[in-house]
């Protein structure tokens, strides 16, 4: 069961279930998926996941759940929280192909942005992805994230070097586009 934290027109996040591991554990073992998140020679059990979610779900990471299903699509969240200096790095991904490109990521995002400035005062949120991503890169530019620099030739998938692109945003950044509300 999921539980409607932040709720928007396409999806709503919710805490984390440590039981939905088997899911988790099928996606982050399909290479198409994890050649995104760099993940791709990580072996990922059932347990272990399990463990990770447990870990997880008491942060402030949550389930991306579409609204008319209920169906569990993948998750987004924070790490490397500073709240001295009101900084964390943004993480997010959909597990489940069939709702990619169809605007949840991008729902996702603007929901809990929003909640990371008006609840958590975060000032400055950052996330890193990789310049083969275009399709991240344009979700991410739309929800206001603007490119601070790259890592060039720092990744290797599939025998190519690629840059790591790094995006942050602003609350005058999210606000533009987001209206506060």
């Amino acid at each position: 069961m999921y539980i409607r934290k932040l709720v928007g027109e396409k999806c709503y996040l919710s805490p984390i279930d440590p039981d939905d591991a088997e899911l988790y554990a099928t996606w982050l073992n399909d290479t198409e998926v994890t050649d995104y998140l760099n993940l791709a020679t990580a072996v990922i059990s059932i347990e272990g996941e399990r463990e990770i979610l447990q870990r997880l779900s008491r942060e402030q990471n949550y389930a991306i759940v579409n609204i008319e299903n209920n169906e569990l699509l993948g998750n987004v969240g924070l790490v490397s929280v500073n709240h001295i200096h009101r900084t964390a790095e943004m993480g997010i991904f959909i597990g489940n192909k069939d709702y990619w490109s169809k605007g949840y990521g991008l729902e996702a995002i603007s929901l809990f942005i929003d909640y990371c400035y008006k609840k958590l005062n975060l000032n400055n949120i950052t996330l890193r992805t990789y310049s083969y991503n275009t399709r991240a890169i344009r979700c991410y530019e739309k929800a206001g994230f603007k490119k601070v620099g790259e890592l060039r030739e720092a990744l290797r998938i599939n025998l190519k070097d690629y840059n790591i692109i790094l995006m942050d945003i602003l609350p005058a950044d999210f606000y533009r586009i987001y209206q506060a509300k």
